[in-house]
């Protein structure tokens, strides 16, 4: 997520009662969880075992809970509440904006788009030219959609990310904070949902068809020209190449990476990193081939 315009480190440590170690004269251009972050972003660490992690990352301005050896380029925001501090400035930058009218604030719908009477739309909310969104569909604040897209009835594009932090016991929310991206000539199906990004972007490539009923969690990159089918979930992060192929009811776990070309079989749950160009099958999926070779040898071992 991208702040509006650099904010400096004095002024965050100043707004949010914080102790600054390190180079004082930073800015912060950004805040991102640890998965996401670039340089000149904030994230921020309240377990010990993280900390190299963190420290090391791409991450200009740490925000926790200890004081550590500072990094050389990098500056650390001090408090015994890292989390609260974090999610507080998500929310001081993506304040709610509530819905009360079917149309939010600063839409911007291009020439020869039509919007079908039902479609909820968000704030902050940019529409490419020659789009269909049909009845029922749900819009949410921040989100881009290219040109040449068709939004099926029932379709939730933009809903907030499923993410927690357990703390004493209970779940706390995240601010999602980040945003939902469609490419040029997509198409959404019936009552599929598309969660926004905690941080960052959910990005659907150029070209890319979905079928109905199928969810994309938070941060997840889809490639370009992808054919995905029903009952698909495809969890939080993760990144699917091009010209991939989903059959129906797959499950993907979070944070994976899928290779370019790749098939998916239907039922297959996917819970590792998949190299591209193969046809997998089963549940954990495997090469296709394999698994059709496994699957006989049980039943000769069964005597079916």
């Amino acid at each position: 997520m991208n702040f509006s315009k650099p904010i400096s480190v004095t002024d965050i440590a100043d707004k949010y009662h914080l102790s600054i170690s390190g180079e004082k004269s930073l800015y912060a251009t950004g805040i991102n969880e640890i998965h996401k972050v670039r340089e000149g972003d904030i994230t921020f660490v309240d377990i010990e075992k993280y900390y190299n992690k963190s420290l090391t990352s791409s991450a200009t301005i740490i925000i926790i809970n200890k004081v550590v050896d500072c990094p050389t380029g990098k500056v650390l925001l001090i408090t015994d509440d890292p989390f609260a501090v974090y999610n507080q400035i998500v929310w001081d930058h993506r304040p709610m904006k509530y819905l009360t009218a079917d149309r939010g604030e600063n839409l911007n719908i291009g020439e020869g788009s039509h919007l079908d009477h039902g479609v909820h739309i968000g704030h902050d909310v940019t529409i490419g030219k020659n789009c269909y969104i049909q009845p029922g569909v749900y819009i949410g604040d921040d989100t881009i959609v290219g040109d040449n897209v068709i939004v099926q009835a029932g379709a939730l594009i933009g809903t907030d990310a499923f993410y927690y932090k357990k703390i004493n016991g209970h779940y706390h929310k995240w601010r999602s904070g980040g945003r939902v991206i469609i490419g040029n000539d997509v198409e959404v199906g019936a009552g599929c949902t598309i969660s926004r990004g905690v941080s960052g972007e959910t990005i659907i490539g150029e070209g890319t068809k979905l079928d109905c009923q199928i969810h994309i969690g938070h941060g997840a990159v889809i490639g370009r020209h992808c054919l995905i089918a029903a009952q698909v979930g495809i969890a939080g992060k993760t990144i699917i190449g091009d010209h991939c192929v989903i059959y129906g009811q797959v499950g993907i776990a979070q944070n994976l990476h899928i290779g370019d070309h790749t098939i998916l079989l239907a039922k297959s749950g996917v819970s590792k990193d998949l190299e591209g160009g193969k046809t997998y099958f089963g549940v954990p999926a495997g090469e296709a081939r394999e698994k059709y070779k496994e699957i006989a040898g049980i039943k000769m071992l069964v005597g079916k």
